[in-house]
C-alpha cells in the first residue's frame, strides 16, 4: 500500500496552517506549563521566512510538521507539532528522523532541541530516538528549558 503521507517543504502561504496546527497540537500543555509553550506564541509569517519547515500533509489536511534551522555545526529543531487525532500513530519519529537526516546531509555534527521540563513525555519521546541531556536552563516564571542533543550516525 502506497504511503498516503507527503512531506513537503513550507512555503510563507502555509504559515497560517502552519500557526493553527501549532495551536492544536500544543494545547494540551497550557494547564501543565507555567506560559504558553514557545510554538504558541510563535509568528510564523515571519518564522516560515527565517527557518525551514516541513510539513506532512495527507490530501489538504495538514497533519505534522518539522521546524529546522542551522545553529554552529547542528541542526537546532525548533517546533515539532503532529495534529492531536495523529499523536501516536509515528508521525513525530518519522518527522525527528527526518530532521536527522537533513542534519546528516548537510554534514553537520547532529541534532539539538530544548523542551519544557514539565513536559516529561516529550523528554521520554526523545530520548526513546537517542537524544541525550545536555544541561538546564532557567527562564521567566520559573520555566526551565532541558537541552537534549543526537549526534548524526546513531542508531
Amino acid at each position: 500500500m502506497a504511503d498516503p503521507f507527503i512531506l513537503v517543504r513550507a512555503g510563507p502561504g502555509q504559515a497560517a496552517a502552519i500557526r493553527d496546527l501549532t495551536l492544536r497540537a500544543y494545547a494540551k500543555w497550557v494547564p501543565i506549563t507555567p506560559r504558553k509553550p514557545r510554538p504558541m506564541t510563535a509568528d510564523y509569517d515571519v518564522a516560515v521566512r527565517q527557518h525551514r519547515f516541513d510539513c506532512l500533509w495527507l490530501g489538504d489536511a495538514l497533519v505534522g510538521l518539522i521546524e529546522t534551522v542551522p545553529q554552529d555545526d547542528e541542526l537546532m529543531i525548533v517546533n515539532v507539532a503532529v495534529d492531536p487525532a495523529w499523536q501516536g500513530k509515528g508521525l513525530g519519529v518519522r518527522l525527528m528522523r527526518h530532521a536527522e537526516e537533513l542534519a546528516g546531509a548537510a554534514r553537520l555534527r547532529g541534532t539539538r532541541l530544548y523542551t519544557n521540563k514539565l513536559m516529561a513525555g516529550n523528554i521520554a519521546f526523545y530520548g526513546t530516538l537517542g537524544y541525550s541531556f545536555e544541561k538546564e536552563t532557567h527562564h521567566d516564571q520559573g520555566t526551565v528549558a532541558v537541552h537534549m542533543t543526537r549526534p548524526v550516525g546513531l542508531r
